[in-house]
């Protein structure tokens, strides 16, 4: 497990495979290790690069509130292409990861060949379901200080993530899982790469978010995975892989693709 020294902090990441690049970055209260089951089927044409949230999983958990921001995770996104050699990859990840990823090809476009969106949202364009939203977030950092790693209760994607520290996810629920003006969902029509948006149809507080972003991206398609719910890539590995896999090959002109169209 590489590990990059970023101010204030360390990153833990881990490369796999050969060929053009996706970077996938969990959600809040899960880690890298939510993909890992992914990585193998996806990985035999693309180089996969996982990697933990500042608070999460192996990366450090720094004392410093200051340290936790969303423009540090995207500062972190960068820092771990740069130090693999990447220049351009597709970017994807799943609910929060999914939220960074898209500030990321708005911040770097350059840096963006393709979007792959799991389970997320482009958050708020009002200011009052924007404060409840931040208001959830720290409720959620309250119980962590209260409960421990235990109130990230009993999810998929939370079981085999491996943190340092429950204040560590409590400063990132405060400093990057908030979110503080409407950037992002302003700006999705502005996206130019293709996008493959992935939600499962259990999911009933991202479909609708889901749905939206399908119809503002331009060249975006949606995809609703039957018998999931928030994490598909864990409920229905097979069906994700087969999707996710094709919609790689598709966009970054690897041999074998097969179309997902419909």
């Amino acid at each position: 497990m590489p590990l990059l020294e970023r101010p204030g902090t360390f990153i833990s990441y881990y490369p796999a495979g050969h060929g053009p690049a996706l970077l996938l970055t969990h959600g809040f209260g899960a880690s890298a290790q939510m993909f890992a089951g992914d990585v193998p089927a996806l990985s035999s044409r693309h180089q996969v690069v996982t990697w933990d949230i500042r608070g999460h999983g192996a990366s450090g958990d720094p004392d410093d509130p200051a340290c936790y921001s969303a423009q540090a995770s995207l500062d972190d996104m960068t820092a771990v292409l740069d130090e693999l050699g990447i220049g351009r990859a597709v970017i994807g990840g799943h609910s929060l990861g999914g939220y960074l990823s898209l500030a990321f090809a708005l911040a770097h476009p350059e840096r963006v060949s393709a979007l792959l969106l799991i389970g997320t949202g482009p958050g708020f364009r009002s200011d009052g379901p924007r404060a409840q939203w931040n208001q959830s977030a720290e409720r959620q950092a309250a119980r962590l200080e209260r409960d421990g790693l235990a109130a990230l209760g009993s999810g998929a994607e939370v079981r085999a993530a491996g943190h340092r520290s429950a204040a560590g996810l409590a400063r990132a629920a405060r400093g990057i899982l908030t979110q503080h003006d409407s950037h992002v969902i302003d700006g999705l029509a502005g996206i130019s790469v293709p996008a493959l948006i992935i939600v499962g149809a259990d999911d009933t507080r991202f479909l609708a978010p889901a749905e939206y972003m399908a119809g503002k991206i331009p060249a975006a398609r949606l995809l609703v995975i039957p018998g999931a719910g928030h994490a598909p890539n864990l409920a229905q590995p097979e069906e994700f892989a087969r999707h996710a896999c094709s919609f790689l090959d598709e966009v970054t002109g690897q041999p074998g693709q097969i179309s997902i169209q419909g």
